[in-house]
């Protein structure tokens, strides 16, 4: 009897899977109506490289922060391994 209801349950979902027409989804409908009153303007791919917002650090520093935290946690590591009794 098991079987039989997993037989019907994959035809059904096939079924659905197969319709022609799909609804939108609640956002998709509310976006298409505020656009169809006031559309969204153009959008750049890519921000300016002149309204950054903030410095970027150089690989140096970036690379010398990531092994001081892996340095960290291995001495943190090492000092609850000897404390362990």
């Amino acid at each position: 009897m098991a079987e039989r209801d997993d037989e019907e349950r994959e035809f059904d979902l096939r079924w659905a899977g197969g319709a022609e027409h799909k609804e939108p989804s609640a956002r998709a409908r509310m976006l298409a109506a505020r656009w169809k009153e006031n559309p969204p303007g153009p959008v750049p791919f890519r921000a300016d490289p002149d309204h950054v917002g903030s410095r970027r650090r150089s690989s140096w520093v970036s690379t010398a922060v990531v092994l001081g935290c892996v340095a960290a946690v291995i001495v943190l590591l090492g000092y609850v391994n000897f404390r362990a009794p």
